[in-house]
């Protein structure tokens, strides 16, 4: 019965690919401009809905049931993971076409459409312990996604002596703000080497209401101002410290609380896992010690943490925890694929070790995870770029959230839980530092020195 249900939710994502695949090839790619406000909400409205309903009608139709289990779920996410795969392979272009962009690609949407729905059945179904976990990253899917219609993303060039009320686009169109800007001076400051140590804009800030203010933007220090965030974004380089203009970026997101709610409840949720662990103190002890371990080895081989000379994108509050938490999910991630490649090569024994060890460093990805969105909020005015890094981050925590997933089903095969654990190792591995030789990644990554 279980292969039985497997096939079944394997037959319908791929179904949907097909049906993407024909969509994309009579009317083209999405076009998520359409979904700008309040188109935006009447959609959300009716998804809602339409999950509400599966939900009631469940009893009546098999279909409904099945979708709200981990036999759909798996081979969803599955799925998704195949395509995000793919779109981290492949150089990504905002007026590409089919697998060159893979945000606007019918396939990559309707699966990830489809895994929300499933998330969201699941989640009516869920106790507490689960809830939080579902419908955070419910919400973060629904509304990053419905609401990047409603996102505006500005460059203006700001100089002295002139207020600027104007900013433009990507496609250079421009557009009227609510509040002018006046440079009043460029900063640049170095480190005795020469290293950049500090971006800065003195600017006046002047609303259509006559008021008006002075204000210091810098990287990671955005400046708010009627729903809008200001950011640090370039300046007359050639000229470095005595540019006579800067370059400033201008964001605003209307759908980010809702966002950060989802994160939030995301961060809450993953902490329940702990209540999946059984620990004895034998075995808290070499854990320990593990972290203990991949602490120092980081101090050592990573002396930038403690650098007193960080360039100004490294200067943020959220540097150090995010590589922290990620350093201790690679040690605990990394010991659960050395059990397994012994189980495999040996005798499959009791996975609670490993079950134990990928829950907590399932945490910590998702701190690390959610703390690098956070700084890259703060310092570049977007939560989640899908930047190869961020791509390849979303692949492996997907990867192993379905092997949490195929573990908790009452009947499952040791062998290709473990194998699972291994191949999500291997992913983690691309993540950390494959995508510096990928081909795909050089100059379209932030995270490729």
């Amino acid at each position: 019965m279980e292969k039985k249900t497997f096939k079944s939710g394997f037959l319908i994502g791929g179904g949907l690919i097909g049906v993407g695949l024909l969509l994309e090839l009579c009317i083209g790619p999405v076009v998520w401009d359409a979904f700008a406000w309040p188109v935006n909400g009447f959609v959300l409205a009716a998804f809602l809905a339409m999950i509400v309903v599966m939900h009631l009608l469940r009893k009546r139709f098999h279909i409904f049931r099945f979708i709200s289990t981990s036999q759909a779920a798996i081979p969803a996410v599955t799925y998704a993971v195949l395509l995000t795969i793919i779109m981290g392979l492949t150089r990504q272009d905002p007026e590409g076409r089919w697998l060159h962009n893979m945000l606007s690609f019918w396939p990559f949407v309707l699966v990830y459409v489809y895994m929300t729905v499933i998330l969201g059945m699941a989640m009516l179904r869920r106790n507490l312990r689960f809830l939080l976990n579902h419908l955070g990253l419910f919400i973060v899917l629904v509304t990053a996604t419905l609401g990047n219609a409603d996102r505006q993303q500005l460059k203006m060039v700001a100089v002295p002596h002139n207020l600027e009320w104007r900013a433009v686009d990507d496609e250079q169109r421009v557009h009227e703000l609510p509040f002018a800007i006046e440079l009043q001076q460029f900063v640049k400051e170095t480190y005795d080497d020469g290293t950049p140590r500090r971006f800065a804009s003195e600017v006046k800030i002047v609303t259509r209401d006559g008021k008006d203010f002075l204000a210091t933007v810098e990287v990671n220090r955005p400046v708010k101002v009627e729903g809008w965030k200001i950011y640090q974004y370039g300046y007359d380089t050639p000229m470095g410290s005595m540019s006579r203009s800067s370059i400033l970026e201008l964001v605003r997101d209307p759908w980010l609380p809702f966002v950060y709610a989802g994160i939030f409840m995301m961060l809450v949720g993953a902490l329940f896992l702990l209540s999946h662990t059984r620990w004895s103190y034998k075995r808290l002890i070499p854990i320990a010690a593990l972290i203990a371990v991949a602490l120092c080895i980081v101090s050592h081989f990573m002396p930038v943490i403690r650098s007193t000379q960080l360039v100004p994108a490294l200067q943020s509050p959220w540097f150090t925890p995010h590589i922290l938490v990620y350093i201790i999910c690679y040690s605990l991630m990394g010991v659960a694929a050395l059990i397994a490649i012994y189980q495999l090569l040996f005798r499959p024994r009791s996975l609670d070790l490993s079950d134990n060890l990928v829950y907590v460093g399932f945490i910590f990805m998702t701190f690390g995870m959610m703390f690098g969105a956070f700084w890259a909020n703060e310092a570049w005015g977007n939560y989640w770029s899908w930047d190869p890094k961020e791509t390849w981050a979303a692949i492996t925590w997907f990867a192993y959230l379905i092997y949490i997933h195929y573990r908790q089903l009452p009947k499952h095969n040791p062998r290709l839980a473990l194998c699972l654990l291994v191949l999500s190792f291997v992913l983690l591995q691309m993540c950390w530092w494959g995508i510096n030789y990928l081909p795909s990644a050089q100059g379209a990554s932030v995270h490729v020195y």
